[in-house]
C-alpha cells in the first residue's frame, strides 16, 4: 500500500495551512499514514510529520515491529532502567524542539490536552487537521477497496455459518462461535501472513434486541426469539460489516410487520445511495419508509456510517450531514427500528460507491422467509 503517497497528501494539506509539523495521535490515523498497527492501551505512540522527515515516538517493545512497517525515525522510550529515556513526554519535547517553525497541526478530537498544552507552551500555534484527515480517509484507494471487498466476502460467510447453526438451547456465545471458527479456518488456509480483526454480537429476545449495541452473553436462545446478529471482519486492517435480524421458530404478527418495514427501509436506502446525493438524503430515504408506517418514534440512530480502518468512520448517513457523497466512499447501510415489548429489527450491508452507483459487497438473504430458523 502506498503509504508514501498518503504522507505526501498530508504534506500538501500542511503546505496549504502553512504548517511546519503535524502531530498524529489517533491510532487509526497512525496506521493510515505509517502502516503500523500497535496495541496502544497503556503505552502512547506519537507520529510527527514534517516536510522532510517523520518521527515516531514509541515504546521499546514495539521497536522491531515499527522498524518493519515504517521508515520514520524511531524515538524509543523504555520500561527498564539504564537503557535510555523512560518518559515519552521527554522524547516528544525533543522532537518538537527540533521543528523549524511555530505552526503545528493536530487532531483536536484525539490529542491529549497535556500534549497539546506542551506544544503551546513552546510558543506554537495549534491548527486542527482532523477534518482534513477524515476527508482523506473517506475516499478509499482501489487497493483499500479490494481489501474491504475481501472482508465483505468473509463477513458474509461468517454470518451464514452462525445463522445456519442457530437453534433453541444454544447461547448467544455458542452461535457466535460457528462464524468465528469459519473465519479462523478460512483466513488461516487462504490468506498468507494476514491479520484478522473481528467484532460480533448477537443480542436475542425482545429486551436485548432493543439495545442496539450490547455484547453477546450466555443467554440461551428460545423458540420465538428474535435475534440481531451483527458482524464486522477486518482483513489486514480493513473492515466490512453485515447484520441480519432473524427468528427462532417464527415472528409474531407485530414482529413480522416491524421486520417488513425495516427491510423496506433498508432496501430503499440501498437503492438510493450513490455518488452525487447527500448523506442526509440517504438517511431520509430510509426514514420516509419508517415514518409512513408509523414507526418513526422507534428510531434511535442514523441510517449508516462509513467503514474502513475503523469500525465506525465518517462520513455518517444522518439527518444533518449535507455532504455530497463521492465515488470511493464505503458505507454500512443499517436503518433500525426498536419497539419496546416487540423487539429490535436491523439489517446491515456494506456498499462501495462507484462512478456508476453503489456495489453491495456483503451478501446474505434479507427476506422474512430466509430469516426464520425452524
Amino acid at each position: 500500500m502506498d503509504r508514501a503517497k498518503r504522507v505526501d497528501n498530508l504534506r500538501e494539506v500542511m503546505k496549504g495551512k502553512h504548517l511546519d509539523a503535524a502531530v498524529i495521535f489517533n491510532f487509526e490515523n497512525q496506521f493510515y499514514f505509517s502502516g503500523l498497527k500497535a496495541i496502544t492501551y497503556s503505552r502512547p505512540i506519537i507520529l510527527v510529520v514534517e516536510q522532510t522527515k517523520e518521527s515516531l515516538i514509541i515504546p521499546s517493545l514495539e521497536e522491531k515491529h515499527a522498524g518493519e512497517k515504517t521508515d520514520a525515525a524511531l524515538h524509543i522510550y523504555h520500561e527498564v532502567a539504564g537503557r535510555g529515556s523512560t518518559d515519552y513526554h521527554e522524547l516528544f519535547d525533543e522532537v518538537m524542539d527540533g521543528i523549524e517553525g511555530d505552526k503545528v497541526g493536530i487532531e483536536f478530537g484525539s490529542l491529549p490536552a497535556e500534549l497539546a498544552s506542551s506544544i503551546q507552551e513552546k510558543g506554537n500555534d495549534l491548527i486542527d487537521i482532523q477534518g482534513d484527515i477524515v476527508r482523506m480517509r473517506a475516499i478509499k484507494s482501489d487497493e483499500e477497496i479490494d481489501m474491504i471487498k475481501e472482508s465483505g466476502t468473509l463477513v458474509s460467510g461468517a454470518l451464514k455459518h452462525t445463522l445456519e447453526h442457530s437453534e433453541a438451547g444454544k447461547s448467544e456465545l455458542e452461535i457466535d462461535y460457528h462464524g468465528n471458527q469459519y473465519l479462523f479456518e478460512e483466513i488461516s488456509k487462504n490468506y498468507t501472513d494476514s491479520t484478522l480483526d473481528y467484532f460480533v454480537m448477537s443480542p436475542s429476545g425482545i429486551e436485548r434486541t432493543n439495545m442496539p449495541h450490547v455484547f453477546s452473553n450466555t443467554r440461551k436462545l428460545e423458540t420465538g426469539d428474535v435475534i440481531i446478529h451483527s458482524r464486522q471482519v477486518g482483513l489486514n486492517g480493513y473492515r466490512a460489516e453485515c447484520e441480519r435480524t432473524y427468528f427462532i421458530g417464527g415472528p409474531t404478527e407485530e414482529q413480522e410487520k416491524a421486520f417488513k418495514v425495516m427491510l423496506e427501509a433498508h432496501l430503499a436506502a440501498l437503492d438510493f445511495i450513490k455518488a452525487g446525493v447527500t448523506a442526509k438524503a440517504v438517511n431520509q430515504a430510509a426514514l420516509d419508509v419508517i415514518k409512513e408506517a408509523g414507526y418513526d418514534a422507534y428510531v434511535s440512530h442514523r441510517t449508516g456510517h462509513g467503514i474502513g480502518i475503523g469500525q465506525h468512520e465518517e462520513p455518517s448517513l444522518r439527518f444533518d450531514n449535507e455532504l455530497v457523497l463521492e465515488p470511493g466512499m464505503v458505507f454500512c447501510v443499517e436503518p433500525g427500528i426498536y419497539i419496546p415489548g416487540v423487539g429490535g429489527f436491523r439489517h446491515s450491508d456494506t456498499v462501495v460507491l462507484t462512478e456508476d452507483g453503489a456495489e453491495i459487497i456483503t451478501e446474505y438473504p434479507r427476506g422474512l422467509e430466509s430469516m426464520i430458523i425452524k
